[in-house]
């Protein structure tokens, strides 16, 4: 899968065939910057030609909906860009894509388990570590806790701090 999801139609917008989008990227400023070029919508491509903010949605306008209907029946369709057309990282940012699957494993390089779920807070991300016996356990994504990521290695090294190597043990 080389797409990257960054949006969910939510409703139809007016009667033009514009559609309100849930952004599920970071920056959803991003969808400004891809007007004139192609999307994909539930894996179809498609013409982006308007988008706009409004509040924490996006209006969108596709060069081939024309009308309300149209935009109706596009209604929790995923839209999503190719990987090339993504945005730069820095160097402490990843995809959660890329981190789903990373094998989990102490400082001292001790296995705890498999990273199975990102989930987004106000203060931080929080990492969710699924131990070999199926139980769960959660990790704040900070500095303090998340010592090291290494994609290409399919590992990311975390501290255990006190009260943490309880529930992953």
């Amino acid at each position: 899968m080389n797409d990257f999801e960054i949006g969910i139609i939510t409703k139809a917008q007016g009667i033009r065939g514009e559609f309100r989008v849930l952004p599920t990227t970071d920056d959803p400023s991003r969808f400004e910057l891809l007007v004139g070029e192609e999307i994909k919508v539930n894996g179809k491509p498609h013409k982006l030609v308007s988008a706009r903010m409004q509040k924490n949605i996006v209006i969108l306008k596709l060069a081939d909906v024309n009308d309300r209907n149209t935009a109706e029946a596009m209604i929790n369709a995923v839209i999503s860009i190719p990987a090339e057309k993504s945005l730069p990282l820095a160097s402490d940012e990843f995809y959660i894509r890329d981190l789903i699957g990373l094998h989990a494993q102490t400082e001292g390089g001790e296995p705890i388990g498999t990273l199975t779920h990102v989930m987004h807070t106000g203060a931080n991300d929080v990492y969710v570590i699924t131990l070999p016996e199926g139980e769960s356990f959660m990790l704040p994504a900070v500095k303090d806790v998340v010592k090291n990521v290494d994609i290409p290695s399919k590992k990311i090294t975390i501290r255990l701090l006190e009260g943490l190597r309880d529930l992953a043990t």
